[in-house]
């Protein structure tokens, strides 16, 4: 037993050494850092107008997203830094889902509303929302799940569910508690993500397919005519089915639920290829709300023109791809699989996002990563970012 807690005393300090900062991966680094910079900027640009209308200083989000990016940048380097078999202990893993369970359970009676969603607690100036955090730990989750020899071996041979069914129902609860706020824009993330770490791990494309097929089927032409009824008739007042209509048609609904759609494609308009110029927005003066958060990249299309957003989406690229190049080459089937995961979360809650803005698909109130202003948000994505940089070492580390 002494013998063991030494080797882990000494593995613990051979991690923390600052040799380990020459395994950096600085094709996922650099992008990272270049799309903080961009978000601080942007930030700013388009919040000085609402601090100052909320009664504050035009330069408060600006600190407040330095300080969410200073701490970022710190998870990534405790995440880098730390030994790597934490990242795959199940103790760690579960003991972390259980205290989001808890925490997601507590939101139904303490948590704080905002945007139609009780998904936050308030913390003095801040809060914060767990179920952004729920992202990272499902992705590690299924990939310690879905690794295990014994059940690779069903997987492949076509037990799924006889070995999987645990697993799924621990994502079930944790997907339907996050629906329950309702927070349906993370609810879809989650779901991706899970969805696409099972596809990775060999489980049939077939029947994947069948089952995409038919819950695609359900939403479409059941769920989504159902609630636009519903809303439209004034049977049921929600905010979530108030954006469904506005999806629909947004320019009917200019003065009410359409709004932010609208305004939306007036900043795209208005930037057109080299934007308007750097704090020149209009829309983001009381015309588009949440400007700093959900519509961030709408006032950067406006102020720096569609130049602007391609250079954001190229680095945003440049990460997802790298993260993807580290799962392909990697022999370890738990690396490949949370690389894969991060990789559809970094995607999906872009393409979220962007969807949104240009009206492909209705608003859900999802961050775009790296740029918009938020503390859970930004935490989740480095501590993300984090793991995949120190599985890319682990991986340098086995080649050399």
């Amino acid at each position: 037993m002494r013998n063991w807690i030494f080797s882990r005393l000494l593995e613990t300090k051979q991690a923390f050494s600052l040799k380990k900062l020459k395994e950096l991966d600085y094709w996922l680094l650099i992008p990272y850092l270049m799309l903080c910079g961009f978000g601080v900027v942007m930030v700013y640009s388009s919040s000085s107008n609402v601090a100052v209308q909320m009664g504050s200083t035009p330069i408060s989000y600006l600190f407040k997203q330095l300080f969410f990016v200073l701490i970022g940048m710190f998870i990534i380097l405790l995440m880098f830094m730390i030994p790597y078999h934490f990242i795959k202990s199940g103790r760690a893993i579960f003991a972390v889902y259980g205290a989001l369970i808890l925490a997601l359970l507590g939101l139904l009676v303490v948590g704080q509303t905002i945007n139609g969603a009780a998904g936050w607690f308030h913390i003095g100036p801040f809060s914060i929302q767990p179920a952004e955090f729920v992202k990272v730990i499902l992705i590690l989750l299924m990939a310690k799940s879905l690794t295990m020899p014994d059940q690779m071996a069903d997987i492949v041979g076509g037990h799924w569910w006889q070995v999987m069914w645990f697993p799924v129902i621990l994502c079930g609860a944790m997907i339907g508690l996050v629906l329950i706020q309702p927070d349906m824009g993370s609810a879809v993330i989650i779901t991706a993500i899970v969805f696409m770490m099972c596809l990775s791990s060999g489980f049939s494309f077939k029947k994947s397919y069948l089952y995409f097929g038919v819950a695609v089927g359900l939403v479409i032409f059941i769920v989504f005519p159902i609630a636009l009824k519903l809303s439209e008739s004034g049977t049921v007042k929600s905010y979530k089915l108030a954006r469904l209509v506005a999806f629909v048609d947004p320019f009917g609904h200019a003065n009410g639920s359409g709004q932010q759609l609208v305004n939306s494609y007036y900043a795209l308009s208005n930037g057109g290829l080299f934007g308007v110029g750097l704090g020149n927005s209009i829309q983001k003066r009381g015309y588009l709300p949440e400007p700093n958060t959900d519509f961030i990249m709408a006032i950067t299309s406006e102020e720096l023109g569609l130049v602007g957003v391609v250079i954001i989406m190229i680095l945003l690229g440049m990460i997802i791809w790298q993260t993807i190049r580290i799962g392909i080459r990697s022999n370890d089937s738990f690396n490949t699989l949370v690389c894969y995961g991060v990789a559809t979360y970094f995607a999906v809650q872009a393409f979220i996002n962007v969807g949104g803005v240009v009206g492909w698909l209705p608003i859900t109130g999802v961050t775009f990563p790296f740029i918009s202003y938020g503390g859970s948000s930004m935490f989740s994505l480095t501590l993300s970012l984090g793991i995949v940089l120190n599985i890319s070492a682990h991986e340098r580390r086995k080649r050399g």
